[in-house]
């Protein structure tokens, strides 16, 4: 990425001080030696990269953790069956799990720690970290299925091998009472997290080695049972005739998970987070960055946790370390989308201490690679030559203008990782054919993408981008309340003029929609502007009628969302493409009650809302209105 004002000494110095992901590379005090506060911000920066990944990449990850067990009980039969020495036998169990953890595969046991040090922070939901669980715990099985059946019928033991593994595998299910099997196995939780916590303080491949080994060692010599071998001890048993599924699983691996939870999240997660100050994440978020979820979206919260650490590029820190009104603008061509830039700039130059950050997103088709060969060097360099247009627009319209160039395979989904790192006030973009988003190119679903915006948000259908004549139906609310802001700044800034449109069922409610007006312009600074009260009830027609003279027509979102709508191509406003002038889409963050979250629904926060009566959209209805009283 690009920068124009970036210090290289305090670049190689952040290189050399921290991750790119935020957490510490070396310790504050001595270098060789991190303290609990800075384990801790290393363990919730990877447990982020690991809970925000896709189902396909964790569960496929603990598929190889779950392969990767057979080794381990491969070979402790083996070498038990080869020896009477308990200690040689159990010399080679913790191979499978040294590939597991320094290779990084998701095994369910590790974590009970990242994931649950996340959530403790309130940085992810619960509904996330079950979610995130219940992928790897699902992957694991199934990888040590897969090698219990080569175990079983692949011809790998020979006739004493398999007594000895029947005879192991036998001494959990059988011999083995269910709530022993749960103590024994809350110590192995606590071994294999306190694991994870000390490769977190290591800072080199042989020490993590060590630690591993001694470890995992521990587990069989202290006859303790970790749950993804007891699944594949049990799987071989069943494939074998010798057990049943439902017992075996009830019985013995039901046990040991619980234990290995309870070892794993209590004595070790929750003893390690209350031994941390209040600067345990400190140094791992950048200043002014509050990520924390409230307490409803906590408990309740869909499936996607917010980001933990953001992954920000020199330009990026800086931005976020400003205390300044910032508006971003998504483009993707420098030379033709400088007029949504100009009026992002218009909108800025109203505000105090104000910048506009230009991201110019480029589309890499999917074959080119992103890491390697210097393919995304190239490309943003050149991005970087083709800016000086817009670093005019910044003199012209007497505001900051910081640019960055961003390669990406999926270009409506970086508009939103970048809005959710760098936390700007306004996300300004423009919607059409032409652009690269139209499309909705993205590997996450959209609703996972777009239902929680992480600022406010003005779309823009570009028909000229004239802000000279300006309408603004509204009933109320947040949304409305943004096209207001929006439309004041571009009074302020060219003159433009605004015209309120107000709708009502029929002419007797003409004062009161009236008097509806007068307060709402006062309230958002728009006292001069044109007012209109339509007795019609049709808010579309209406708006079609009072667009005749308008350049540009703000509408706030609807009620389940505009982002989601627009990119599913299910808005059903007609309204947008019948005008013949441009039109601003405005939508703000709304937050669902805890009645919404437990039951769904797309309801908006009424707490922002001015409830009006005699305002709803007599054509679409329900959720689909577009300046109904719940807006």
């Amino acid at each position: 990425m690009s920068d124009s004002s970036s210090d290289p000494e305090d670049s190689v110095r952040e290189a050399v001080e921290r991750s790119r992901s935020g957490a510490p590379a070396v310790g504050e005090v001595l270098r060789d030696r991190f303290s609990a506060d800075e384990v801790f911000q290393r363990v919730v920066a990877a447990a982020d990269e690991e809970i925000t990944s896709g189902v396909r990449e964790l569960f496929f990850s603990a598929v190889a953790a779950g392969f990767a067990i057979t080794i381990t009980f491969l070979l402790y039969a083996s070498l038990s069956a080869a020896s009477d020495n308990p200690v040689v036998g159990v010399m080679l169990y913790p191979l499978g799990f040294i590939y597991i953890i320094v290779g990084g595969y998701q095994l369910y046991t590790e974590n009970t720690l990242p994931p649950v040090a996340l959530t403790i922070e309130r940085l992810a939901s619960i509904p996330t970290l079950l979610r995130h669980w219940l992928i790897v715990l699902t992957g694991n099985f199934t990888g040590g299925a897969i090698g219990a059946v080569a175990l079983a019928y692949g011809g790998v033991f020979d006739a004493k091998t398999t007594t000895k593994a029947i005879e192991l595998a036998e001494k959990g299910a059988f011999e083995t009472g269910w709530w022993s099997l749960f103590f024994k196995a809350v110590f192995a939780g606590l071994i294999v997290a306190g694991v994870v916590w000390v490769i977190f303080s290591a800072t080199d491949t042989v020490s993590r080695l060590l630690v591993v080994y001694i470890a995992f060692l521990a587990i069989p010599l202290g006859n303790l049972f970790h749950v993804v071998v007891s699944f594949t001890e049990v799987i071989y048993l069943v494939l074998l005739g010798r057990l049943a599924l439902l017992p075996g699983l009830t019985e013995f691996v039901l046990p040991v998970l619980l234990g290995n939870t309870l070892g794993g999240v209590v004595l070790v997660t929750v003893v390690n987070y209350f031994q941390t100050s209040e600067r345990r994440l400190e140094n791992a978020r950048f200043e002014g960055l509050s990520r924390r979820l409230t307490l409803p979206e906590w408990a309740f919260g869909r499936f996607a946790g917010r980001s933990y650490v953001p992954i920000l590029d020199s330009v990026e820190a800086t931005l976020v370390g400003e205390d300044r009104y910032r508006v971003m603008v998504p483009i993707t061509n420098p030379r033709t989308d400088t007029e949504l830039v100009e009026l992002a700039a218009r909108v800025a130059s109203q505000q105090e201490n104000a910048t506009v950050h230009v991201v110019h997103i480029i589309q890499a088709p999917e074959q080119l690679s992103l890491v390697s060969g210097g393919n995304v060097e190239r490309i943003e360099a050149e991005s970087s030559k083709r800016m000086q247009d817009i670093y005019a627009l910044g003199e012209k319209c007497d505001v900051d203008i910081t640019v960055t160039s961003l390669a990406s395979h999926h270009a409506f989904e970086e508009i939103f990782d970048m809005a959710r790192r760098t936390q700007p006030e306004l996300v300004a973009m423009e919607w059409g054919d032409d652009q690269l988003w139209h499309a909705a190119r993205a590997e996450r679903p959209l609703d996972e993408i777009t239902n929680q915006l992480p600022c406010d948000f003005a779309i823009f259908k570009d028909r000229g981008l004239d802000p000279s004549e300006i309408l603004i139906p509204t009933a109320g609310g947040p949304d409305s309340g943004l096209s207001a802001e929006i439309a004041a700044a571009l009074q302020s800034a060219v003159g433009a003029s605004v015209t309120l449109l107000h709708v009502v069922d029929d002419p007797s409610e003409t004062a009161a929609g009236e008097a509806f007006l007068d307060s709402w312009a006062a309230e958002h600074g728009l006292d001069d502007a044109e007012q209109i009260v339509d007795t019609g009830g049709d808010i579309e027609a209406a708006i079609k009628r009072a667009a005749d003279t308008a350049t540009l027509v703000a509408i706030g979102a609807t009620e389940r969302g505009l982002l989601s709508r627009l990119a599913s191509d299910s808005l059903h406003l007609d309204v947008v493409n019948e005008v013949e002038c441009s039109v601003l889409l405005a939508e703000r963050p709304s937050s669902r009650s805890l009645l919404t979250r437990l039951f769904g629904g797309g309801q908006r926060d009424k707490s922002q809302s001015e409830i009006t009566p005699g305002s709803h959209n007599a054509k679409t209805g329900g959720d689909d209105s577009i300046v109904g009283p719940n807006e």
